[in-house]
């Protein structure tokens, strides 16, 4: 018998989810309404041929969609500024794309601490990337967004 989540790991979870629903609506063109009713019907907390989708603070999820779709404009070119050699968002890999959009949704327009908002986005890209330099690259890009959204927090 499995225990409970707990918040922090609903939490961690609607961070990761939100990553896959920005990722899908990019490559689907679903709209925020679509997305996370598809989520929350069919992925978060569901039991699917024998898996098992764990919960998720569906409130902290539905946030983190919509702000990030909400304010990508400016969440985009805050993660241009922190992207180097003259590299844009729109060349990185898509799942990437959508990690610093979730994370830029935290960092500019919730009260998440920005050492939690990194950690947690770098766990995410841990997830998607085990084996890969990205966790790092993700580390880097994040610390210079937070350091210009939230300066009085370093």
């Amino acid at each position: 018998m499995s225990q409970a989540p707990t918040k922090r790991q609903m939490k961690s979870a609607a961070r990761l989810y939100s990553v896959q629903a920005l990722f899908q609506m990019e490559s689907s063109g679903q709209t925020v309404k679509a997305i996370c009713r598809e989520f929350e019907s069919h992925r978060i907390g569901a039991s699917y041929e024998g898996m098992e989708f764990v919960e998720a603070d569906l409130d902290h999820f539905r946030a983190v969609v919509e702000h990030a779709v909400n304010w990508q404009a400016l969440i985009d070119q805050m993660t241009d500024r922190a992207l180097v050699a003259k590299w844009p968002i729109g060349r990185i890999d898509p799942v990437l794309r959508a990690l610093f959009r979730a994370a830029g949704a935290e960092l500019t327009q919730m009260d998440t601490p920005p050492k939690v908002t990194i950690t947690e986005y770098v766990d995410v890209a841990r997830a998607f990337f085990p084996e890969g330099k990205e966790p790092g690259f993700v580390n880097a890009v994040l610390d210079h967004m937070a350091r210009e959204a939230k300066p009085s927090a370093f």
